[in-house]
């Protein structure tokens, strides 16, 4: 059915808004207004998000952009200046973040604001700089995704809000995507015995919660109960894993921790998807590989009789 269906189709599907995106019908929202008070709105929102998953200490003030170019370009050490051009990346967002309120509250006075202003010009150069240097930038647990979360301010500056949020449900179906390969690696993990079908039961449900929370924007009413069920799974899911490890004292080969920590990396791949809301993908294909290739070695070691 999905074959049929082009990308861009809207529905209402169980009285839920949605769009079609590469297989994926997704939450839509529909947004007509295109003013700089909606776009300082969101990049607030999404400037907060990035902060609270980047590394700590680059949230620099932008009243500090000054110092912080001037150390950035004396450093010589390079690990040393990474992380000042990390700093001097979150001071220029900063500074975009500021200089937009600025012109907001410019027009909420009746001064009517052109795209020749010098005044956007100067927010668009620091947004542009502040993306370039992303690559100075690390997620606060580490592996891909920075890249998308770091581009995301620009693009709302940049773009007619529509474009932004059709860019956003190609990156949503993405994610959806690498969410459903992770659990159906999951499911091939097994040691024969079915020690593991309840863990990964509770990962399957946890896989779905996850494709909910990462299409749901977190001012949407939907996320008072989207959240709240996506909490309750990854629980249920934590607890059952803890559960199996205390339970299986007399399975705790080789072979059984394996396929335990499998398990538990794809649990943290599901929720670190659900809460960045941007694809992985090289972390997925690694994490498939090494579930195919526990899942042949088990077979050729033990056989189906």
């Amino acid at each position: 059915m999905s074959d049929e269906v082009e990308n861009g189709t809207t529905r209402d599907i169980a009285g839920k808004s949605c769009v079609f995106y590469d297989g994926y019908w997704i939450r839509s929202y529909h947004l007509h207004k295109d003013s700089y008070a909606d776009k300082k709105q969101m990049i607030d929102q999404l400037t907060r998000r990035v902060f609270h998953h980047v590394e700590q200490g680059i949230n620099t003030p932008s009243k500090r952009l000054d110092d912080i170019r001037e150390i950035y370009e004396a450093e010589d050490d390079p690990a040393r200046k990474r992380v000042k051009g990390a700093m001097l990346a979150g001071s220029l967002l900063n500074r975009g973040r500021q200089i937009l309120t600025a012109i907001v509250e410019l027009e909420e006075a009746g001064v009517k604001i052109e795209t020749s202003n010098e005044l956007l010009r100067e927010c668009g150069r620091c947004f542009i700089e502040a993306l370039s240097l992303g690559k100075n930038i690390k997620l606060a647990d580490g592996g891909e995704g920075v890249d998308e979360l770091w581009g995301e301010p620009f693009k709302v500056f940049s773009l007619p809000i529509e474009d932004f949020f059709q860019s956003r449900y190609i990156k949503i179906s993405q994610t959806m995507s690498d969410i459903d390969q992770i659990t159906s690696a999951i499911s091939t993990v097994t040691i024969g015995d079915g020690a593991f079908s309840d863990v990964n039961n509770k990962l399957i449900e946890l896989g779905i919660m996850a494709k909910m929370t990462c299409e749901t924007i977190r001012t949407d009413p939907a996320m008072f109960d989207v959240w709240p069920r996506y909490i309750a799974a990854k629980e249920e899911y934590e607890h059952s894993l803890s559960s199996l490890l205390i339970d299986k004292n007399d399975k705790k080969n080789i072979q059984f921790m394996y396929a335990y920590r499998l398990i538990k990396e794809g649990g943290v791949l599901l929720i670190k998807l659900a809460t960045l809301r941007v694809p992985i993908p090289d972390s997925v294909k690694s994490f498939t590989r090494r579930c195919n290739e526990f899942t042949e070695n088990h077979e050729k070691e033990f056989p189906p009789r």
